[in-house]
């Protein structure tokens, strides 16, 4: 059942005690001051919706405890010894100095409650409201659109590391899968054992025939599974993730060794990079992720959308850090439309200010419907030929549907878009300019060509470079608050981690609306001036 506070302030209570040396403005102090307000009993009602059992701890704590803990990225043992030994702390929560914390599996506890509930990210939309409320961004005509690569919590896995893993999960998750693998694993590697067979590493014979043996192994139990689960039917959730997770690894880093064809069992490493690969099973949603050339890293993507003049972030997500679906472009613009802060039923225009990573031709469309206006920096052009000419080169004649290259020569444009010059190209005074392909220059139009034709020229202008100059770069400093002792996430899988997102999210923006002069004012929360 749920737990309460009493509202009987104990002898020694931290706040009474010593609530004035709790800097004034700052986040301990407003959640001693209002953390009963903002965090409601009624707010976490559906979380417990029997009066049997015994009573949980009442759940402003918790929820001030969340965010403090996220506030200050401390795992759920830190968090719980600051509960413990830390003034504030205890003044934020309404502690008295005795009191001792609460066991630091609660907070998993209260974390697996709100993920399995209709509003898993209430803290979140409960600080949005405070926004709201303030009139911190009333008025404001433009976001920011930008993403940041976060670490994972896991150790990146070879494929050999990852095969024996994901047998071993089956093992334990799959009923009777320990005694397929016994039965049909005929590689001699004991599965019961963690970690990879002593083998002569620097002989690439012997890793060869290990990998062989390995992939052999992993398409027998699959088979062994098949047949005794057709289809899968019978098998649980996580016994169910455990036999795809081993179909994924035993095919993304492996190919037929050199002049087999893969019926002989003859397998090595693939000479190439899976695309989405899974590089680790104790977390299968962590990605390779390249946020630029030099910067690689591990781990998942967080997505964030900024009103720029007050850094505030009106909306935030987590995805993994590769795919199409997850996309900067196609995650930017989903969590656009979701705006909180924007009023969507008046169809709010705003300004979007964005780099080249959002200037796709589906992102350009989906915000000229929305009636917004894109200030993205384009995608560059990069010519054929060093120096030479680009599309924007060559006039595109919508209403013939025809493309004329700098030479006068027109051409039509395929159904699938493609426009070829072929034998016009020959003799042409430009070519060498223009291309070094014997067939001639071809060109490919995607279905929304002229929306970024444009917008590529609409970005030439000085009131385009003007405002992406002077608000675009704002947005790096909101990317720093998150990111600040917090580059590593705390946990494991998308949902988990994206769950953290928000309510770290959450923190970093009732920090940055106290330091705007975020106070109640008749019952009503506003900011100094406003």
């Amino acid at each position: 059942m749920q737990g309460r506070s009493d509202d009987q302030r104990e002898l020694l209570d931290v706040e009474s005690v010593a609530g004035h040396l709790l800097k004034p403005g700052s986040v301990f102090a407003f959640l001693a001051a209002h953390r009963a307000r903002l965090f409601p009993p009624e707010l976490f009602a559906d979380l417990f919706p029997t009066n049997r059992g015994r009573p949980s701890v009442p759940p402003e704590v918790v929820a001030t405890v969340l965010v403090l803990q996220a506030l200050h990225g401390l795992s759920d043992r830190e968090a719980v010894e600051a509960l413990t030994f830390d003034l504030r702390w205890k003044a934020a929560c309404g502690l008295a100095i005795t009191d001792t914390a609460f066991d630091p599996s609660t907070l998993t506890y209260w974390r697996r409650r709100l993920a399995g509930s209709d509003r898993p990210n209430r803290i979140f939309e409960t600080v949005a409201q405070v926004v709201a409320e303030s009139g911190a961004v009333a008025g404001k005509t433009r976001r920011a659109l930008d993403s940041t690569i976060l670490d994972d919590a896991v150790a990146r896995q070879d494929t050999v590391t990852q095969l024996i893993a994901a047998i071993r999960r089956v093992a334990r998750e799959v009923p009777d899968g320990a005694d397929i693998i016994a039965t049909v694993a005929t590689s001699g590697h004991d599965y019961a054992r963690p970690g990879k067979p002593e083998i002569a590493w620097d002989d690439p014979q012997a890793r060869d025939e290990l990998v062989s043996a390995l992939v052999n192994d992993a398409l027998a139990v699959l088979a062994g599974l098949e047949a005794r689960y057709p289809g899968g039917v019978g098998l649980e959730e996580k016994a169910t993730q455990a036999v795809a997770l081993l179909a994924l690894v035993a095919g993304q880093d492996v190919e037929p060794a050199e002049g087999s064809d893969g019926t002989d069992g003859r397998w090595r490493i693939a000479r190439r990079t899976a695309p989405d690969r899974t590089i680790s099973t104790v977390d299968p949603d962590t990605r390779h992720a390249h946020k630029s050339r030099e910067r690689r890293q591990d781990g998942f993507k967080a997505h964030v959308v900024v009103e720029p003049d007050t850094g505030l972030i009106t909306a935030t997500g987590l995805t993994k850090a590769t795919g199409p679906d997850n996309s900067d472009a196609t995650v930017g613009i989903g969590l656009l439309a979701d705006d909180p802060s924007l009023d969507r039923a008046a169809g709010e225009p705003v300004e979007v200010l964005a780099d080249s990573a959002y200037a796709t031709g589906d992102a350009l469309a989906a915000l000229e419907a929305a009636g917004h206006r894109a200030m993205v920096k384009p995608w560059p052009l990069r010519p054929t030929v060093a120096g030479g000419f680009t599309l924007d080169d060559f006039t595109h004649d919508a209403t013939s549907n025809t493309v004329t290259c700098p030479n006068g020569v027109t051409r039509p444009v395929a159904a699938s878009g493609a426009v070829t010059f072929g034998t016009h190209c020959r003799g042409c005074p430009l070519r060498q300019r223009c291309t070094t392909a014997i067939a001639g220059r071809s060109l490919t139009l995607g279905p929304h060509h002229a929306l970024q034709r444009a917008h590529r020229l609409r970005a030439r202008s000085a009131d385009h470079l003007e405002s992406y100059r002077r608000h675009r770069p704002m947005v790096e400093r909101s990317i720093a608050w998150l990111t600040r002792g917090n580059r590593r996430v705390p946990h494991r899988g998308v949902t988990k981690n994206n769950a953290w997102l928000h309510t770290r999210v959450a923190a970093i923006n009732l920090r940055r609306l106290l330091n705007l002069g975020l106070h109640l004012d008749r019952g009503r929360w506003a900011l100094a001036g406003v």
